[in-house]
This record gives structure tokens, C-alpha cells and sequence, in this order.
């Protein structure tokens, strides 16, 4: 009997292992619609986020080849594409730049870019070599700054709060009024599109009058379970409310991608990585 139960534990294990290993190396597409009367214009986007230094394939090529099918008008990156931890950072940095050379390309910060921009005596040049190599990729990094897209009526913003906000247990209270003080107002004439990487605080991006949030950070949370969803969030919550798809609230939508990599546990079960294509189309009338 005893003996029957071990050999049950061990298949079950081998069994999320496997699952473990293929999730980690492979991504799936997942695809949003979002409608909005603000937008002039039908527009293609690709959402990355959470790379993590994470190659699929030599340079990247597996990945690179399913956003070259999709064939998106843009690409917006919701960060954590580099580990603050890691060396290979520039290996990622050609990778954006590839990205660059194809498709205009708008950069929001993760919690691990701007942790090696904070702390240059622990990462060294780390951040300021990667970002002059994309810049001069030209990629449109945004940091508590905003692009206005004319042809389409829509501002794309890119949204760092501090790091106080990335703590472990608790979710400090934000309001609109320290999103204003970052960023400035949202424009109530065009379509606001807000790279926020921790989707924590939709609430409060939506109080700020975002239309459309793209977020990252949580990673699916690490194993999905039916019904109960993503398992643990970055700052240690339990199934927390957010861990991936689609969210709304109020006129606001937030696109919860499940990123692409890892960090620290490199754990991905039932939870592949996400390529997301966004679909932002104008309501008539």
C-alpha cells in the first residue's frame, strides 16, 4: 500500500515537472478586442512584458516570428523585459532592437528596469547601457511621459510609480491625484492608453481616466489553478485579484498579460507565457 501511494506521488510529481519545463519554454497568443468611441482609427498592437531575459529560440527568433505574423502597427512593452539580477541584459536590448527596426515600439518600465536606474552603486551601468542602445533603436521609452498617436486620437502613457508600491504583503493606497502628479491629466478628448506594469492599482488608473491599461508583473501567478485562477502574486498574496486577462471597471478596461519569463523560481505551470495582440477599434456614432 505504502508502496503503491510513493509510486502515485511520484508520477503525480514527474507529472507537474513536465508541465513545469514545456510551460516554461513556450508561449501561447491570446487575443483582445477594445472598442472605444474616442479611437479615429483601427489599430493592430502586440502587448510584451516580463521577458526576463527569457531567449525562445537562437536570438529570439520564435518569438520574433509569431509578432512578424501577427504583422502589428505597433508594439507596446509593459516591462521587466531584462532581470535586474542577470548580466545578459543586452542580449534582450538587441532583441528590442530587432523589434525596432520593423515596428514603432513604446516602452513603459517594470519594477526591474527601474530598480538598476534606482540603485546604480548595486547594477552599475546596467540601465543606462540598455536603454542607449534601444533609444538609439529608436524605441519611444516612456518613463512618467506620453506620446500622442494623431491618426489614431490616442496618447500613449507610460506610468512608474515607486517603489514603495512594489512591497511585499500589503498594497499601499494610491489616488489619481499621485498618478496627476507623475504623469499629468488624461486627456477627456483622446484615447488614453496606460502602460502601468503592476496591475494592482487599476482602480486608481481608471479613476485617472485611462481607457485602456496594459499591465504585467505577476506572471500569471506562477501556477493556475481552475476556478481559483494564479496561485501567488509578486508581493506574496495569495490568488490575487489580478493575474491575468481581461479586467474592467467603470469605462476602464485593463489587458493583464502573464509575461513571458521568469525570475528567482523559474515556475510556470498551467501557465504558459502570453504573446497578447490587442484589437482597438473605433465605435461609430
Amino acid at each position: 500500500m505504502i508502496k503503491a501511494i510513493l509510486l502515485i506521488l511520484i508520477i503525480i510529481i514527474l507529472f507537474f515537472v513536465i508541465v513545469m519545463v514545456a510551460d516554461c519554454h513556450r508561449f501561447v497568443i491570446k487575443e483582445y478586442t477594445c472598442i472605444s468611441p474616442k479611437l479615429q482609427k483601427d489599430g493592430n498592437f502586440v502587448l510584451l512584458s516580463d521577458l526576463h531575459n527569457t531567449c525562445f529560440g537562437k536570438d529570439n527568433d520564435r518569438l520574433f516570428h509569431a509578432i512578424e505574423k501577427i504583422n502589428p502597427d505597433a508594439i507596446l512593452i509593459a516591462g521587466d523585459m531584462y532581470t535586474a539580477a542577470k548580466e545578459d541584459h543586452m542580449r534582450t536590448a538587441d532583441f528590442v532592437c530587432r523589434l525596432a527596426q520593423h515596428y514603432p515600439v513604446y516602452y513603459g518600465n517594470g519594477n526591474h528596469e527601474q530598480k538598476t536606474r534606482v540603485y546604480p552603486g548595486v547594477f552599475g551601468t546596467m540601465y543606462e547601457e540598455y536603454m542607449t542602445r534601444i533609444k538609439a533603436a529608436g524605441v519611444n521609452v516612456l518613463v512618467n511621459e506620453r506620446v500622442n498617436l494623431p491618426p489614431y486620437r490616442m496618447d500613449i502613457c507610460g506610468l512608474e510609480i515607486g517603489r514603495e508600491y512594489y512591497g511585499k504583503f500589503v498594497t499601499p493606497d494610491m489616488d489619481k491625484a499621485y498618478i496627476d502628479g507623475l504623469i499629468g491629466r488624461a486627456s477627456e478628448d483622446r484615447f488614453s492608453l496606460l502602460i502601468a506594469h503592476n496591475p494592482d492599482y487599476f482602480e486608481a488608473y481608471a479613476d485617472w481616466g485611462a481607457d485602456l491599461v496594459v499591465s504585467g508583473h505577476v506572471h500569471g501567478g506562477l501556477m493556475v489553478l481552475p476556478v481559483l485562477g494564479g496561485v501567488i502574486s509578486p508581493k506574496l498574496c495569495l490568488f490575487p485579484k489580478y493575474d491575468g486577462g481581461e479586467f474592467k471597471t467603470g469605462n476602464s478596461t485593463m489587458i493583464l498579460g502573464r509575461g513571458l519569463g521568469t525570475h528567482t523560481l523559474p515556475i510556470r505551470i498551467f501557465n504558459p507565457g502570453e504573446l497578447v495582440v490587442l484589437h482597438l477599434r473605433r465605435k461609430d456614432g
